[in-house]
């Protein structure tokens, strides 16, 4: 088995990068790839723990993407080399929006009557998001659970929620390439895009630079997942598989598993030449 799609504490997981990579070995896994929201800051320590536990080791990274319509827009980097200064700087600017956004959640807060204060949030993990404030509030015992949470506060025209700013489609192509990386379109589900119009807008991003699609993903019916593999098989893009795993915060989802519980299996690494064998 393999996994193309997992975060760490460095992000919203619950996994340290190290914890992570020995949770995979225990699990089987002969390939991984760490891929936190907007941060590479548990690529160094995932590394190295995969080298000592001789799991190859794929860096990445999960964007955000502008999107101004419903739904939501990621990219999968996978492979990155070496950042260049331009990869670096989009990198500092997503981590500026997303502490203004973190503050204004917390001015939101404050205003409906939860006394909290940003440093609090800061305690609970790394790149902080909205899971973090999720978890905030069930340790307040506000709500029961993360996914209360979101649906009573922190969703999609909720009472706490605040638009979330990503890089422009054509930036974050050009900076994953530019390391050395493939940009792989994250859970195309999430778009909420209708299936008459989706292969237009996959082969039109295509057409700007995209490498690959993530057809399988565990939000995702089987048969969903398997109208997309079509469809990136016949735009002529790479299609990966991940788990979306995030430790004890999604304890549904599991290390080298995707839709309908199924393994991932390491063909879908073979079929990436650009990422090589090794």
């Amino acid at each position: 088995m393999i996994d193309l799609h997992t975060h760490s504490t460095a992000s919203d997981g619950s996994f340290s990068p190290g914890a992570l990579i020995a949770e995979a070995a225990k699990c089987g896994l002969s390939a991984i790839a760490l891929t936190d929201h907007d941060t590479i800051g548990g690529i160094k320590e995932a590394a190295k723990a995969a080298k000592e536990n001789g799991i190859r080791f794929i860096p990445g990274i999960e964007l955000e993407i502008a999107w101004n319509r419903d739904g939501e827009f990621h990219l999968l980097a996978l492979g990155l080399g070496k950042l260049k200064d331009e990869f670096n700087t989009a990198l500092e600017e997503l981590a500026r929006r997303r502490l203004e956004r973190n503050l204004e959640i917390v001015g939101k807060m404050n205003k409906a009557g939860i006394e909290v204060s940003y440093e609090e949030v800061q305690a609970l993990g790394h790149s902080i998001g909205r899971p973090h404030f999720a978890a905030f509030l069930v340790k307040r015992k506000i709500v029961k659970n993360s996914r209360q949470a979101f649906d009573c506060y922190l969703g999609k025209g909720k009472p706490f929620y605040i638009p979330k700013e990503g890089l422009e489609f054509e930036l974050a192509l050009e900076i994953i390439h530019g390391s050395g990386g493939i940009a792989v379109l994250a859970h195309p589900m999430s778009l909420y895009i209708a299936w008459g119009k989706l292969p237009d807008i996959i082969k039109n991003f295509k057409e700007k630079g995209l490498d690959g699609i993530e057809a399988w993903h565990p939000s995702a019916k089987v048969s969903s997942c398997k109208r997309l593999e079509e469809l990136g098989r016949k735009l002529g893009l790479y299609v990966t598989a991940g788990s979306d795993f995030h430790g004890e915060v999604r304890k549904d989802r599991k290390l080298g598993f995707t839709a309908g519980k199924r393994k991932i299996s390491e063909s879908f690494l073979e079929d990436i030449p650009v990422l090589g064998a090794t």
